[in-house]
C-alpha cells in the first residue's frame, strides 16, 4: 500500500457550542494512520485479542478520509470517528467506528466528533445519520441515546432491542438512527 504524503489539511470547523480538550487538534485521517487506529481498538475497548480491528480495514482510510476525523494531542492518537455518506441512500450518513482514548473520556470529545460529523453531513445534504453497536455495549447505547439517536431491533436480548444476526450468525446489533 502506497503511503500518501502528509499535506496541509484545511482546519476542521467545530460547531459553535463544541470544544476540544486543550492541546488536541482534529484532522482528516490518512492511510498511514490506519495501523495506529486498529492497534488502539483492543486497548481502548479493554478487549485484548478482539477481532474488532478486522471491522476497520484500510479501505476506510483510503476512501472515506474526507468524511472521517482523527484527534491528536501530545501523547499521540486521542480519538477517531470513521464515517461516510451512503452512496445507495444519498440522504443518509453512517458512523462506522468511533473511539476515544480512555484518559480523555468524559470530556465531551466523542460528542464533539459526532457534532462535527452531523454538521458536515447536514451541509452535504444528509437528513439522517445511522450507527450500530453490540448488545452488551450499554455505555454506547446510552451515549447514542443522549445524542438523540433512536434505537431499533427485532428481538429482545437481555432487555436490549436489537437486530438478530445483523452482522452474521449470533452477531446481534442495536441499530441507531438520528434525524438531522
Amino acid at each position: 500500500m502506497a503511503r500518501e504524503p502528509r499535506m496541509l489539511q484545511p482546519p476542521i470547523e467545530l460547531p459553535a457550542d463544541a470544544a476540544l480538550p486543550p492541546g488536541l487538534a482534529l484532522r482528516r485521517p490518512l492511510v498511514a494512520d490506519h495501523p495506529a487506529v486498529v492497534d488502539a481498538i483492543p486497548e481502548w475497548w479493554g478487549m485484548p485479542g478482539t477481532p474488532l480491528p478486522l471491522l476497520l480495514p484500510p479501505l476506510f482510510f483510503q476512501h472515506f478520509s474526507d468524511t472521517s476525523l482523527l484527534g491528536e494531542d501530545a501523547a499521540g492518537l486521542a480519538a477517531f470517528l470513521i464515517g461516510f455518506r451512503s452512496h445507495a441512500q444519498p440522504g443518509v450518513a453512517y458512523v462506522h467506528f468511533v473511539g476515544v482514548r480512555p484518559d480523555l473520556r468524559g470530556h465531551g470529545l466523542a460528542r464533539t466528533l459526532y457534532e462535527v460529523f452531523f454538521a458536515e453531513s447536514r451541509a452535504a445534504g444528509c437528513h439522517r445519520v445511522d450507527a450500530i453497536t453490540g448488545v452488551p455495549n450499554r455505555r454506547s447505547q446510552a451515549f447514542h441515546a443522549s445524542l438523540g439517536f433512536a434505537a431499533s431491533g427485532d428481538t429482545d436480548f437481555d432487555g436490549v432491542r436489537a437486530w438478530r444476526d445483523y452482522d452474521g450468525p449470533g452477531e446481534h446489533r442495536v441499530a441507531f438512527s438520528k434525524e438531522l
